[in-house]
């Protein structure tokens, strides 16, 4: 990459999933920082308190089926987010999902960019980079 992203964020409430991710992220060497919240709710946090300065995510990499709050009642949340609080940020689904109903949903949400089955892997992390961020390659 000429550059890296500034920021990626993982949002995913299995702690060993993010785990994984963040190594998968950290050895494409492709974000200055890797930002994970094991909830919906924290993440929205994140976004909107801009916590210790970091800059908002390019990349949400986003769990559908969290407790408390769902990766889909997360992007409810999220539209309703001001302008620069969600700045440019490509949202990818990341999920064990196989209902074919949740991809049909997702493809029919312009807030998300993709729809990719877990685990993250490195050739799934490359296509996601050259697909929505060709000018940083």
């Amino acid at each position: 990459m000429k550059q890296k992203l500034n920021c990626i964020l993982l949002i995913d409430d299995d702690e060993p999933t993010n785990f994984i991710n963040e190594i998968v992220i950290k050895k494409a060497d492709c974000a200055e920082k890797v930002v994970t919240k094991q909830s919906a709710m924290q993440a929205l946090e994140f976004l909107t308190s801009k916590e210790n300065g970091l800059p908002t995510p390019d990349l949400i990499l986003l769990d559908i089926n969290m407790p408390v709050m769902s990766g889909w009642e997360f992007l409810e949340e999220y539209r309703a987010l001001q302008g620069i609080q969600k700045g440019e940020i490509i949202i990818i689904m990341l999920t064990t999902s196989l209902n074919p109903r949740d991809q049909t949903m997702a493809e029919s949400i312009k807030e998300i960019s993709g729809f990719k089955h877990k685990p993250l892997i490195g050739e799934m992390l490359n296509e996601i980079l050259s697909e929505h961020f060709a000018d940083k390659l």
